[in-house]
């Protein structure tokens, strides 16, 4: 019989086998060249002196198979924080074994136990497999709203607006 994976909390001893899973993910959505993040900028991000994200993980019996990677957000609306999911992967062997839909119901855990109203991310749009996974989980688009972003020289040279 096989040995389910438990869902826990990230240790500092994961953070080479999450990065690991990090660039499995980057390399299913095309964009492994993209991971400029090392085992150092990870460790600081997760166990640092002011860590910007968490991670749950999904550990079997020879390893890390999956992550759930979020970070706090906050809503001016509702005046609560929420969760940004920033990376969900499970390992391709362990697909359609509902670790996928633990993963997402311990990070809803997290949301409800902590008293956030949302629990929000991003997904390709040509990712159907996934998008058929976040409907089966009641998800929907977030309609009218589209992400958009601002980086490298961009981001850079708009350091002076509005300084004065």
């Amino acid at each position: 019989m096989v040995e389910h994976p438990i869902i826990r909390d990230a240790n500092e001893g994961d953070v080479a086998e999450i990065l690991r899973l990090v660039r499995c993910l980057a390399a299913y959505e095309r964009e492994l060249e993209a991971v400029e993040m090392d085992a150092e900028l990870l460790h600081a991000a997760l166990f640092g002196q002011d860590p910007a994200a968490s991670s749950l993980v999904a550990e079997g019996p020879d390893g890390l198979v999956g992550i759930a990677l979020w970070y706090r957000t906050f809503s001016t609306w509702t005046g609560r924080p929420g969760v940004h999911l920033e990376d969900l992967y499970v390992e391709e062997q362990w697909r359609r074994s509902g670790l996928g839909r633990r993963l997402m119901a311990a990070l809803a855990g997290i949301c409800v136990e902590r008293g956030m109203t949302r629990l929000e991310w991003e997904v390709l749009d040509w990712n159907e497999p996934a998008l058929a996974f976040y409907r089966s989980l009641g998800a929907a688009p977030n309609e009218g709203w589209q992400t958009w972003r601002i980086s490298g020289p961009a981001l850079e040279g708009n350091i002076g607006i509005g300084r004065r």
